[in-house]
Formats: C-alpha cells, structure tokens, sequence
C-alpha cells in the first residue's frame, strides 16, 4: 500500500485519539486518525457506554423491587439477558452514528482510518499498520488506551477479565472478583443485581484504594449489607484450576492455605498502557518504569515530534482527562509547547449500588496540607433522598479554614456522581463555602443537599448564611 504524508498523525481513536485529531484540524493541519478498530475506542465498545446500559439494567430491576413502596403492584421482575445485550449493541452502534464527535472529526477534513489493524513505527517519522497503511508525519500523537492487566501466576488463563465479563451471554450463577477497585466494584455491583453470587477479593486492606476513607468504609458496608462477601487482605493467589462448573483460586496467607470457587473468575488488577506492539523505540520514545508513555508536562515525550494523551500516560485514566489530554497533546504538536497541564479538577465516580463519586483532596491528604473543616450531610436527613426512599449514604465537605474554598467533596448514596458534578464546577471557580450555600437551587433535588453540607460548613466558619438553609436541602 502506498504511503501519504500528513503533519499530525494520531494513533488511536478513542477519547483522546479524536479531540486530538480534531483539534490539530482546526488549527490548520493536515491530520490523519488511525485505529485498529473502530471510531470511538474503548469508550464506546468497551467503556462507559455499554456499561452504563448494563449498570441501567441493573438499576432498573432495583427499582422495580421497590415499587410496592409506592403503591404499585407488578409481578416480580425477570432479566432476559440475551434482549439486555441486543439494547446493549444498539446503544453502542447509536452513539457511534449520532457522535456529533464523528460529525466534526469528518467536517474538519481529518481522514479518519478505521480498523486498519495495530500500528508500529518502522523509523522515527513512519508508521505501518497490520493491513500495510504506511503513513509518514512531522508529527504523531500516540493515543492507544490501555489494556486490563493479567496475573501471572499458574491458571491465569482461567480468569477473564472485565471485557469478558462484559461480553457474556448469559448470567453466571457466582463470580469471583480478584481487585476492588472501581472496575471490580462495578462488575460486582451490575452481575450481584442481575443474580450472580458474588465474592470480592482485596489483596490490599480495604476495597477503593484511592478513594476517601469514609467513601471505601459506606461501600464496603452496603455490598456485604447487599449479600455480596468482601475480603480484604485476603493473601497471595497461588493458581487458578478448572473445576466442574467453574473456576477455584487458592490463596495463602499467613501460611494458611484456602480455596474459593466460582463459576467464573474475573481479575480487575489494573489498566496497562496499550503499548506492546508500537515499536517505541523506532521513534525515540521512553517509557515510564511502569511502562507507561513518559511525557512532561506538555505531553511531549522523549521525541520531540512525538506526543501521547489518554490513559497511555499513565495518569488519571478518565474519559474527561482523556479529552482534555487530547486538546493539550494536538495544540502543543502543532503550535509548539504553550500549553501546559497545571492544576485540574478531576470529579470521579461509579454507577454502582450505592453510587459514589469524589472530587480534589480526600479528608486524610487534606488534613496533611491544611487545617481543615468537615462538614457531613446524612441522605436519612434531606427531603429528597426521604421522598425517594434512598436514605442510605452521605455528603461530606472538606473545607480550608483559612480560605473557606471548598478542597474536595465526597458522597456515597442515591445520584452521588451528579451531586459531585456541582461540587466540581464550585471548587473550579473557586468558591467560596458560603458562597456556595447562598445558590437558591431547587427543592428538592440531590443537587441541593450539597448546599446543605456548604451550609454546615459555612457555620462552622462563622460565615454568613440563610439560617435555615439546612432544614430544607
């Protein structure tokens, strides 16, 4: 196949990929997109889209078991899984069709190369694909995702991985999880609500490494209250083997030998850099001692022509940051290093049961860096969590005492992720606690009970607010 010249070639096309290549378009370069599979990447065929239809699934059969509540009588309800992955493949190829991403990636006049196969540089300004695409640039800006991690342990070829469990046709009466964090928690929360028998295993002490300690304390609580096991520290795996209707791990901890069984076993150890076979080092380019992509702050690796954005860095592993990584990496390769990273507000969540979502310092970083207030909100005390039924879970303000602007806000319960959103947008503006509790927003909504918690907080700063702000969020 004949080669072609372009100023910006992006490799890979997900998140990161297609703002990339959009934003290197509209600043006026000839840019081309290259994917081995499909626009969209992981994020539409593996990610947030098709999990977020399996989490409304599973949402969905919550609800209807609580519709008695309410007054409204219907037969219990039944998953049909195969109907659930049909709606699941219609989503996906929907949002593909609809991007208004794909509408402005191919108004901008990117060539966009669509499952050519996996690229690798044969010299510093060339690339070849599998189906033989060879593409020469000034400039690349690698974008290729990561993959799960593999144990490498005997039996590891047992385990599948939350891709797998994602493609299953039917249901599987009990999965085993090895990692809590959040993909594990999410797998463990869709299948738990769809009928399997869970076991979750931490080997670190306690499930949410990263997250606040009272967040990985409410959801460890609400999975075990929801019949899920949980095992922290449980111990080094030993060996996967084959069983009649499944899989059994054994692990040993402090000499013990033990066994769990399960019809399926599904490992959720970590994101690695999808890097394998790009023959970096064709191109100059370094990686990290975790093998990720090494860039500095403008995204630029240790080739100057040579750019990276999205998960291949290493760094928050977030379709946000990914799209924002990908306007930085293509404004940087074409207009040279102008734009740096700095400071960015990250919220993070999971649609899980009970949802929970975070946004800045934890309440345990925040206190090594500030004198702090803490300010908690109980779901059992807001009118709209009481109205819906949902009174389990909490919203908790960490506050700078000194500034009084908001450092990081963490909420476990009923629309957590939406709730953090606005807490997000107040710490970017810089607000002020007081200032956030005087916003007049609706009643009653999730929304407000975050005016709540600024309320609280505001009066342990002594600042001014509306005196009962806190008996009606």
């Amino acid at each position: 196949m004949a080669s072609r010249k372009a100023n910006v070639v992006v490799v890979g096309a997900g998140p990161a990929g297609a703002v990339a290549a959009l934003r290197a378009a509209d600043l006026g370069a000839h840019a081309e997109l290259v994917t081995s599979d499909r626009f969209g990447g992981m994020a539409a065929s593996d990610g947030p889209v098709p999990v977020r239809v399996l989490s409304q699934a599973a949402r969905l059969i919550r609800e209807a078991q609580r519709l008695d509540d309410f007054g409204v009588t219907v037969s219990a309800p039944a998953l049909d899984y195969p109907r659930l992955l049909t709606r699941v493949r219609d989503v996906v190829n929907d949002v593909r069709e609809h991007s208004a991403l794909r509408e402005r990636v191919d108004a901008a006049g990117v060539i966009v190369n669509e499952q050519v196969g996996a690229a690798h540089f044969i010299d510093p300004h060339t690339i070849e694909t599998a189906s033989g695409l060879r593409l020469q640039a000034d400039t690349f800006i690698i974008c290729t995702g990561g993959v799960s991690k593999r144990l490498s342990i005997p039996g590891a070829e047992l385990t599948s991985t939350h891709s797998d469990a994602w493609g299953l046709t039917s249901v599987p009466p009990s999965i085993l999880i090895v990692g809590a964090g959040d993909t594990g928690l999410q797998v463990a929360s869709i299948f738990h609500a769809f009928g399997s028998h869970i076991q979750l295993f931490e080997a670190g002490p306690r499930v949410l490494p990263h997250a606040d300690d009272d967040v990985a304390a409410a959801v460890t609580r609400a999975f075990r209250d929801a019949g899920m096991v949980v095992k922290e520290n449980f111990g080094v795996i030993e060996s996967f083997e084959k069983m009649a209707g499944g899989v059994r791990m054994t692990f040993v901890k402090d000499g013990k030998r033990d066994v769990a069984d399960s019809a399926l076993a599904v490992v959720a150890v970590g994101w690695a850099p999808d890097t394998a076979g790009l023959n970096l080092a064709a191109a100059g380019v370094d990686l990290t001692g975790r093998g990720f992509v090494k860039v500095d702050e403008y995204l630029r690796t240790s080739a100057p022509h040579v750019f990276a954005a999205g998960d291949v860095t290493g760094r928050l592993m977030l379709v946000p940051e990914a799209i924002q990584d990908g306007f930085l990496a293509a404004t940087n390769a074409v207009r040279g290093a102008i734009m740096p990273l700095g400071e960015r507000v990250s919220p993070a969540g999971s649609f899980t049961d009970p949802e929970y979502a975070s946004v800045g310092l934890t309440e345990k970083t925040a206190r090594q860096r500030h004198e702090i207030v803490i300010a908690v909100v109980r779901f059992d005390s807001t009118a709209r969590t009481i109205i819906d039924g949902r009174t389990g879970g909490f919203c908790k303000l960490i506050v700078d005492r000194q500034t009084a602007k908001i450092l990081g806000c963490h909420v476990v319960g009923e629309r957590a992720v939406d709730i953090v959103q606005v807490a997000a947008i107040a710490v970017a503006a810089g607000m002020r606690v007081d200032e956030l509790a005087r916003i007049p927003l609706s009643f009653p909504t999730y929304s407000g009970i975050l005016l709540n918690a600024a309320a609280s907080a505001a009066r342990q700063l002594h600042l001014d607010v509306a005196g009962d702000i806190h008996r009606f969020a």
